[in-house]
């Protein structure tokens, strides 16, 4: 792996003890931050260098829930009205999965991760469906994400709504996945249980599940409470609210992560709390399929490590975090609160999900770390310093483009324009006849 320099950079770094230095160098080898420095009494005979101008770095982001697949229906408009998400469920997502070829879980994902890499996003958590192709779907999804030079996150989305033998065939694609990652460690390719939704998994299914797993909680990825209508077809099918049933069937657990987590009760967020189980919050998609908003204050009283996922709508994290601060004055009826409650899902939290996952630091320019890095030619028009670092980054860096987009110290992106070995006028005309393929299989 080619050692990289970066050049009289101003940093930022994230976390309880962020700050921002002015006019550093950054010394990258083997994926790795080396040395950090701010004088030239360092000479270091890098194989490329960056002169960064005093543009900012700083890590690369981290989307904590997302669907790939999803990539392909922009401007789709074939679906049937929805009045409610049910329905939005029925007549759009459940019926554009089943039209998902092995060749379209490819180019979505490729879709999605040149924009995540236009974005400054560097690691990806996914949850894929594709209930007609099942098999080898994640290796599609992988083999998207390595030739893109991100880091992800896979699952496949077991379900009971198509049929036993398609959702033993979801059992199946996780736990050959999992043993994949588990017998070919990466820094860059992790695995969890993928999950639908409490509602749509009997408690059969679930015992085929951990007979598989051998009664292990590998850790599971899993949507949680999203609409209301969620806890009432469990209380119907278990007499259980969600997070109890999926706390008593042994899901939770601290490498767990339930997503969205709109309609909770108290009881619930304690059992979160206890197990330990992460959550990750998608405002917009909420907002979207009014379903609600989720009351990240009382995650964070409650001390669950929560953090902050797109569910597709968007792969701009800054974008996703200044909807997440304006819902929140919604949700509290209160316009000046939440602020550092968002900053931690996006800024700090998303890397301590991460960390748990590929058991890696992330999130810091700081040696030891990982090389995932970001720049920004942003050009403050008011004073930019560690009091007002973060209403920048929401309210500045989040309206401009990314610049330069690096993981494990290889450049992705340089000046805005992408530098890996691919051809992306190719891979977006594949992706064009992939969705019209697709949206003519809908019905």
């Amino acid at each position: 792996m080619a050692d990289l320099l970066i050049k009289n950079a101003n940093i930022i770094s994230f976390g309880h003890d962020s700050f921002l230095k002015e006019n550093q160098s950054v010394y990258i080898n083997d994926g790795l931050i080396q040395d950090i420095y701010d004088d030239d009494s360092k000479i270091y005979q890098a194989e490329q260098v960056i002169e960064a101008k005093g543009k900012y770095l700083m890590p690369g982001f981290v989307n904590a829930h997302t669907h790939a697949y999803s990539a392909l229906v922009r401007g789709f408009g074939k679906a049937k009205e929805a009045m409610d998400f049910q329905q939005q469920l029925e007549n759009l997502w459940w019926k554009l999965d089943k039209t998902l070829s092995l060749e379209d879980c490819y180019y979505s994902t490729m879709v999605l991760a040149l924009d995540s890499i236009k974005h400054g996003t560097t690691t990806v958590i996914d949850h894929h469906a594709s209930p007609l192709s099942v098999k080898g779907s994640l290796n599609q999804i992988a083999k998207a994400f390595e030739n893109a030079g991100l880091r992800s996150c896979l699952c496949y989305e077991l379900s009971d709504r198509d049929g036993q033998t398609i959702a033993e065939q979801g059992i199946e694609e996780n736990i050959e996945f999992l043993d994949y990652c588990a017998n070919n460690p990466s820094n860059s390719l992790k695995a969890l249980f993928g999950l639908h939704a409490s509602f749509t998994i009997s408690d059969s299914t679930f015992s085929k599940v951990f007979n598989k797993l051998k009664n292990n909680n590998p850790g599971f990825h899993v949507h949680t409470a999203e609409a209301a209508s969620d806890q009432t077809a469990t209380w119907k099918m278990s007499s259980k609210r969600v997070a109890q049933r999926l706390h008593d069937l042994g899901v939770l657990g601290p490498k767990t992560i339930a997503a969205h987590c709109v309609h909770l009760n108290d009881q619930e967020i304690d059992l979160l709390k206890k197990t330990d189980t992460m959550i990750v919050h998608n405002p917009q998609s909420n907002i979207n399929n009014a379903v609600g908003i989720a009351d990240i204050l009382k995650f964070a009283d409650a001390g669950i490590l929560t953090g902050l996922g797109t569910d597709a709508m968007t792969t701009n994290m800054l974008e996703e975090a200044r909807v997440a601060l304006f819902a929140q004055h919604l949700k509290q009826n209160h316009p000046t609160t939440a602020f550092m409650n968002v900053i931690s899902l996006l800024f700090e939290n998303n890397y301590h999900i991460a960390n748990r996952i590929f058991e890696i630091p992330l999130g810091k320019v700081k040696i030891g770390y990982q090389a995932d890095l970001i720049m920004f030619d942003y050009i403050p028009p008011s004073p930019l310093n560690n009091d007002t670092l973060y209403g920048h980054l929401l309210y500045g860096f989040s309206q401009i483009p990314v610049d330069t987009t690096i993981v494990a110290g290889k450049v992705l992106m340089k000046n805005r324009k992408i530098t890996l070995d691919l051809d992306e006028n190719e891979i977006l005309a594949k992706a064009r006849t992939s969705a019209q393929n697709m949206w003519n299989r809908f019905n």
